[in-house]
């Protein structure tokens, strides 16, 4: 008789976590699609309320709009590097920074400018700190525009006037209709978490904290957010466009991983109590490359016009020592002149 070993009864096994929930893709849309059909309002959007009567009214009585005199003596060391934009092929990720919130930017072959604002001055400011770093005749045939919200320092219309009225513009919901009014005829609006693709280039518009008025009855009539755009390699540059801080960066960094560069705002950020939920301060641009996981960071929105009360060349100071705390590489931070260009390598 043969003898046999009893087997041990197996152990219970522990139960598994559940699998991660997949992650939310952003609906692809066709190029040129208008609605007519978007809410009124996009008010529901607002991270935070709107200023009423009594915040305009400190604002007022304490006239923190401008720096002092103190704060502007450093406009000569203001970084200035004019120059036109570096030649890029297919494979090439360059990014110019025209000034402000104004990036040149070549990626798949195209190129493709943010907020384009070319103008010495914008309704309601003084007149530029400097100059745009890129001349207009330097510039290589303009591919596509993508706009982030309807803010005059952001959608500029005699900049817009020197394109051609085919050039392929991109544009937050409820946008559109601004440029179709002035003959543009390859208009795309889109929602947030939509995309388009051209040229092999994906668009995708995604959230930021902020809020859109170009008018007295147009508060938040159209939508405003950022810009993640891939290249047919998968590389991945954000624009955040103009934002304050909050949780839409992880959860755009958890959609778009990988982001190779995040062009962040620095400025314009006092003083806080007024500005901080629509205006990113040096601090927190840091804490936003950090929750959207980007290798790199080129900071923008400071440098170009006076919008508020810091000092002109505080932003800059400040952003390095807080990368520098937050022990990140510091090749990684692409704090350009106006003007200045970088190539990003694969």
């Amino acid at each position: 008789m043969t003898e046999r070993t009893a087997r041990p009864a197996p152990a219970a096994e522990a139960p598994r976590p559940p699998a991660p929930a997949p992650l939310p893709t952003s609906v692809l849309q066709p190029l040129g699609r208008l609605r007519h059909d978007w809410p009124r309002s996009f008010a529901d959007r607002l991270t935070a309320p709107l200023p009423g009567v009594r915040a305009l009214a400190r604002l007022a009585r304490e006239g923190a709009v401008r720096p002092r005199p103190e704060g502007l003596r450093d406009i000569p060391l203001l970084p200035f590097e004019p120059g036109p934009p570096p030649p890029a092929g297919p494979g090439t990720v360059a990014v110019t920074w025209a000034g402000h919130a104004s990036w040149v930017l070549r990626v798949g072959g195209l190129t493709v400018l943010t907020d384009p604002v070319w103008s010495r001055r914008i309704l309601g400011t003084p007149a530029r700190l400097t100059p745009v770093g890129v001349r207009w005749e330097d510039l290589p045939p303009v591919d596509a525009v993508v706009i982030s919200h309807n803010h005059f320092d952001h959608l500029d219309a005699p900049t817009l006037r020197r394109l051609p009225r085919a050039t392929p513009v991109l544009v937050p919901a409820g946008l559109g209709r601004w440029f179709v009014r002035r003959g543009f005829t390859r208009v795309t609006e889109l929602d947030w978490w939509e995309a388009v693709e051209l040229g092999g280039v994906r668009f995708d518009f995604v959230p930021a904290h902020h809020w859109s008025k170009r008018t007295l009855l147009d508060t938040c009539r159209s939508l405003w957010g950022g810009w993640v755009l891939t290249d047919p390699a998968g590389r991945r540059v954000y624009f955040a466009g103009d934002t304050g801080y909050g949780h839409w960066f992880a959860e755009i960094g958890r959609r778009h991983p990988g982001i190779d560069l995040a062009l962040l705002p620095i400025g314009a950020y006092d003083p806080r109590w007024w500005l901080s939920d629509v205006h990113t301060d040096p601090e927190e641009a840091v804490r936003a490359h950090q929750d959207l996981g980007a290798r790199r960071m080129a900071p923008m929105h400071w440098a170009t016009f006076v919008l508020s009360s810091e000092p002109v060349l505080e932003p800059l100071t400040r952003v390095r020592a807080a990368w520098e705390r937050a022990g990140l590489p510091r090749e990684d931070l692409w704090d350009l002149p106006v003007g200045g260009s970088r190539v990003l390598v694969p």
